[in-house]
């Protein structure tokens, strides 16, 4: 069973995904802050991680990203990148942080299953 984090400060946001990927039967995490993503990624050492740029706290989601893939436990997780922001200099951002791929909000949840299921399948 496939292990995911899912990072977002917007509750209606973390279960949307989190029952989208119930369907998968995946196991799912939730976090609120980057604080707290990177304790339970640690602990956990989830195989995908969803992760949301903008939120509360003194780190982002790009920092987290930067963190957790400079980590020697957590560096093979996948990141995607959730967020509203999808400009180019935005994408290029989520790539320099070691981010490995960008869904970019508002998504369906059929366009989510498919890029998760890309990433879990290759």
């Amino acid at each position: 069973m496939k292990k995911i984090l899912v990072v977002d400060d917007l509750p209606e946001v973390r279960e949307l995904v989190e029952k989208t990927l119930a369907r998968k039967g995946c196991r799912t995490f939730t976090a609120d802050t980057a604080e707290k993503a990177i304790a339970i990624a640690r602990a956990e050492k989830p195989d995908l991680i969803m992760m949301d740029i903008t939120m509360p706290g003194p780190l982002d989601g790009l920092e987290a990203t930067r963190i957790l893939k400079n980590d020697p436990g957590t560096s093979k997780a996948v990141v995607i990148i959730l967020t509203a922001k999808g400009q180019p200099a935005d994408i290029q951002k989520g790539k320099e942080a070691g981010a490995d791929e960008y869904l970019v909000k508002p998504f369906s949840p059929l366009e989510l299953l498919r890029k998760v299921e890309q990433i879990l399948e290759a």
